[in-house]
């Protein structure tokens, strides 16, 4: 079994890597009206957590048994992406 490593996507907010499906950069998917309608729908559903009240610049789409969420960042992707990079030379 794999132990658990989790990404910080802002304030009290971690996520567990194995269930992260993908990170998005905000301001250029929401150009894209298949990702709008998806964060809209992910909201009808309540499957739309906030992590911040701030401006969002990303989110991050999990997945745990069978169950999809998505999660509002104030962090940017390149910034969560660097600490991806970061938590893997750790376990290396």
């Amino acid at each position: 079994m794999k132990q658990a490593i989790y990404l910080h996507i802002g304030n009290n907010y971690s996520v567990d890597l194995r269930d992260v499906v993908g990170i998005f950069d905000m301001d250029n998917t929401t150009v894209d009206k298949s990702t709008r309608k998806l964060l809209e729908n992910a909201e009808k559903k309540k499957q739309l957590t906030y992590a911040t009240y701030e401006l969002p610049k990303s989110f991050i789409i999990t997945v745990k048994n069978g169950r999809t969420r998505i999660w509002i960042s104030q962090l940017s992707a390149a910034t969560l992406r660097k600490r991806l990079n970061n938590s893997d030379d750790q376990w290396r």
